[in-house]
Order: C-alpha cells, then structure tokens, then sequence
C-alpha cells in the first residue's frame, strides 16, 4: 500500500460550493479542514496544546475527509481515536459524526504513549480531536473574564495601569497578551520558541518582543505608568523567567502560565533549546519527562512565591500542580496556588455561561459583522455580552473562518442560534454557520484540578455529568458529538459537540433542542452542586432567560437508603 500523501498546508473551503451530499456534511468538513488551516504542525496533524492531533495519521485523514464526502443524509460516521472505523445507516436526524478519544482504562502517561506508539489512540487535547477549534481566540474570553474578575475584585473593577506576568505563546497561551491589553493593561508574556512568538505577533494577539527581560519589564512599566496597553513578549523559559523576576525584586500584579504542563511530553525543560528538546524527545522519553517535571516544580515554586509577595497568582488550566504533585511535590502545597475556575469564572458556569462559539463556513467576514451587529441588538441587556462582542469586533483579528466566541448562557444561546438560522433562511448570511464551544464549558467536563475543582457537593471527581451530556447532545440530534479523556492523563472526561445552522426548519428543530440540553445540563449540575444561582436559573429565576428546567428531585447530602436510616430518624425523634 503506497503512502498517503501528507499536507503541509490545509485551507478550508470557502463559498457556496458543496463537496459532500449535504450542508451538514460538508460543515463538518469544513471544520476538519479550519483545525487544519490554524494547526501548528499540520504536516504531523498537530492542531496546538503539544500533541493534540486532528486525526490519528495521515491514512485515517485522508478516510475521514473521503468518508464525510460520500457520507448519505441518513448515515453516521464513527470516528475512534481519530480513525474512522465504520459508517452506520441510522437515520436523517441522527449524528453525522460521532467519535471517542483518548479514553483508557487506568490511564497514565506510560501506558498512553505505548498505545500511541502502537497506533491504537491519540491525544484529544480538548478542541483538537472533534474539529472545533478557531484559533488562538478559542480561549480569549476566558482569560478576560478572569482577569474581569480580578479587576472587579481587587482592582476597582480597572486593570488600567496593571501588569501580567505569564508564559506561553502556543495555540491557547498566545491569546493572553490581547486579553490583558483590552483591559488597557500591559501583559510580559516568556516563550521559549521564538518562531511561536513571532507567529502570534503576526496573527496580531502580541505587539512586540523585547531583547531581554529588563527591556520588556522597563517597557511594561512604561506603558502601565502611562495608563497605555501593551503586550510584550520575551524569549525564555517559563520557569528561568519567574525566578529571574523575583530575583530582580520587581512584581507584577498578576502572574499565571499556559505552559502545556498537562502534556509534559512537549513541555520544554529549562537549559535545552527546542531543536535539543526535539532531539531528547526522540532519543530518551524518560529522560525528558524527568527534565521537564524538574522545571516545572520551579515553574510551581516560583508562582508560589509571587503568590506569598502579594501578587493575584494562579493555575490557568495546565495541570502543573497535578504534575507536580505526581513528581514528588508536596500536594498541600502545590494546591495553595489557586486554580482560576474555582476562584474566579464558576459563577458564570452557574448561569450556563461558557466559550460558547460559532464559524462562519461561508469564510466571509461579513457575516461575522452582521451577526456581532445582531448581537449587540437582540442582547444589548446583557453588559457581559455586549461589552465583549464590541471589545472583540475592534481587537480580535480573523484567523482562517471567520469565527467568535461569546460567553453566552442558558437561554440565551438558543434565541441566538434560532435567530442566526432565521438570518441564513432569509438570505442576510452568505452561508450557514456552525455552532461549538470549548470543552471548558458550564457542564461538558469533569477534571477535579481544573473545571470540577473543589465543588460545593465535593463532587470533585463525578464523571456521569459529561457523560450525560454527550447522551443529551445524541437525542438533541447534535451534528458531531465526542467523548473524550485527556488533560493531564487520567485527569479529565469531557464532551464534545457540533450544531449545523442552514437556514432549514429541519435546523431549527435541532438547534431549539440541542442549545438547550447542551448548557441545561451545566445548570443543573451546578444547581445539584448546591449553588444558589444556578437553582435560581433552573427555577425560571435567572437573569438570562425566564425558561426553566423540571427537576424530579434536589440533591441532599442526607438521604433514606435503607431501614436503618429510617431506625435512626425514628430515634432521634
């Protein structure tokens, strides 16, 4: 059998043109081919986070894109591990694609690259496996509502004159210079890889890199004093950076990394290069998992020590207390340094706020335009949306299709979505659009050292919730759904979902469904959890919409299991 040939470049389909029997199919098509377009190693089908791959090689890549394109109305495609394994006759209303990735029994990081190496799994890394993810904006918002959060909480609800501390520069770290620059704060952002630095100052999500780490902290505090933005990059190794930082006796107001820590095989130890680290990779795995959990305890001891100076410091999402901990750290204190879904952004979660986000597949700007002006229309009672949406039509560039990303919440998706499809119907789109979010969201994840963390049930480590998502997303006739395991291995299950709006009424039969189920569920869990608001919302009583859901029964930590129980009550009695 010859070779497949292997793509150095992807452009996803733009226009009107179909290449599969239908929109659905052709949508998710195109979604493969926008993960292509913004991959940072398409030629190895590495889509960012280090490993996190589109499709398991090149054979399965080529099967996928030839299966979705003679892919019947009526079909299904199964998709494990990024390999499609068979297509099923179901019915229309059914899944295009349904896929699980990643998920191993008594997961750990040996016992996964011996199953990669054997060509029987990859890695998922969140928005890579199923297609969905846009860019270095697919977090933005994220990181801008927690730094809201900060402001609100710490700094007068300003960050005017504050500075960041970071590391990162990859296809979900790049982002947080912008973020911290439209708060009109300054943000220092160290990367070990210049070639990645300079790519995300091409793409416009940093402005300019400095020599040395003097120059960018004497620039940062230029800027703050002057009440101007700026992000400003420098070429370094995370943890070298810090302990450098604190050497100088300066701090910053805030600190926190997007260094892939959850993923340590692509995590750069201190005193390689990454043509050395490349090399190491290849030639002794051990070693370099060894070296790179070494810098990453300083990395962690570093952020600690900010912490105890005074500054806001915090996990954004990288697993590197878990890692750290698994390296010998000390648990009770790698678990002193917050993690920010926790501290800061739960309370969106409650409301059924999350990155919720849609493509435009036609590939023309203008139908971004027209939906962020329906927007700022149809939701100009809602500060948080609109303030974003004005915030990104002026900051956020465009990278292949045109995409967004809105922390919209229960109820509130549904009438946006209805009302996009009612746009596409009428003509006023050029093409019909797609509708995800990331895995991060209100109630698609468990991960007890990240989304899940220290919830008020202390059901930290419940997995039946993304589960019962992605059943919900099946009956609400979702066009991609996807179960999968990743994170820090053995740390994460989540859920995965893709909604195809074309103007049909067949879409908004889907769409009413899905938008609904698909955040319902996180309102409950977090109404099950205990919290206040989220039971406000499932009552009728949120701020968002007035739609409630039907709960049979509330959680209680007091509960009637047998005979006993009703002995001791009877006791106490």
């Amino acid at each position: 059998m010859s070779k497949p040939e292997i793509l150095y470049s992807v452009k996803a389909q733009r226009g009107n043109v179909l290449r599969c029997k239908g929109w659905r199919q052709e949508s998710i098509l195109r979604m493969l081919e926008n993960n292509m377009e913004n991959a940072e190693k398409p030629e190895e089908l590495v889509i960012y986070g280090g490993i996190g791959k589109a499709a398991r090689n090149w054979e399965s890549y080529h099967a996928i894109v030839k299966s979705l394109k003679e892919l019947e109305d009526d079909e299904t495609l199964v998709v494990q591990s990024g390999m499609p394994v068979a297509v099923f006759k179901t019915y229309k209303y059914a899944p295009t694609v349904v896929m699980a990735t990643t998920n191993i029994m008594k997961a750990d990081w040996p016992t996964f690259y011996d199953l990669q190496d054997k060509n029987l799994t990859m890695y998922a890394n969140y928005t890579a496996a199923p297609w969905e993810y846009i860019g270095t904006q697919g977090v933005i918002q994220g990181t801008f509502e927690t730094l809201s959060a900060i402001a609100r909480l710490h700094y007068n609800d300003s960050l005017v004159g504050k500075i960041l501390l970071t590391a990162g520069a990859g296809g979900m770290g790049g982002n947080q210079t912008r973020a911290m620059t439209m708060h009109g704060g300054v943000a220092i952002l160290c990367d070990s890889n210049i070639d990645i630095i300079n790519r995300r100052i091409e793409k416009g999500f940093i402005d300019c890199i400095a020599d040395t780490l003097d120059e960018a902290i004497s620039m940062a505090k230029q800027y703050a004093a002057e009440g101007k933005p700026l992000g400003v990059a420098v070429v370094g190794n995370a943890a070298d950076i810090f302990e450098e930082v604190l050497q100088t006796g300066w701090l910053p107001d805030i600190s926190t990394s997007m260094t892939p820590a959850h993923d340590p095989i692509s995590y750069l130890p201190s005193g390689y290069t990454v043509q050395e680290a490349e090399e190491l990779r290849d030639t002794n795995r051990d070693l370099y998992l060894e070296k790179a959990r070494e810098t990453m305890v300083r990395e962690l001891k570093a952020l600690i020590k900010l912490l105890d100076l005074g500054v806001h410091s915090f996990e954004y999402g990288t697993s590197i207390r878990k890692e750290c901990i698994d390296a010998g750290f000390e648990a009770k204190e790698a678990k002193r340094l917050p993690g920010f879904v926790a501290e800061y952004i739960r309370p969106l979660f409650c409301e059924g706020r999350g990155p919720f986000r849609w493509i435009c597949l036609s590939g023309e700007a203008e139908d971004l335009r027209k939906i962020d002006e329906m927007i700022l229309e149809e939701f100009s009672d809602d500060l948080l949306v609109t303030r974003w949406i004005k915030l990104a039509m002026k900051h956020i560039p465009i990278e292949a299709l045109p995409a967004r990303i809105c922390y919209m919440g229960f109820g509130q998706r549904k009438k946006f979505a209805l009302k996009v499809n009612d746009m596409i119907k009428k003509g006023e789109l050029s093409g019909p659009v797609a509708f995800s979010r990331d895995n991060l969201d209100s109630g698609s994840i468990v991960n007890p050292t990240f989304e899940s963390e220290n919830m008020k049930d202390g059901g930290d480590l419940i997995s039946d919730w993304p589960v019962l998502n992605g059943l919900l997303n099946a009956v609400g006739m979702c066009d991609l759904i996807a179960l999968q395991a990743n994170y820090s291995m053995g740390e994460a299950v989540h859920t995965g979902v893709t909604m195809i709006a074309d103007g049909t009424a067949e879409s908004d039969m889907r769409l009413e469904v899905a938008m609904t189920v698909d955040s319902g569920i996180g309102v409950v869990r977090h109404a099950q959890a205990g919290y206040e608001t989220a039971r406000d919302v499932a009552n009728g009583k949120g701020k968002l919409t007035d739609e409630s859901i039907k709960i049979p029964l509330w959680w209680s930590p007091k509960a009637t299991f047998g005979p006993k129980d009703l002995e001791k009550e009877n006791v106490k009695a």
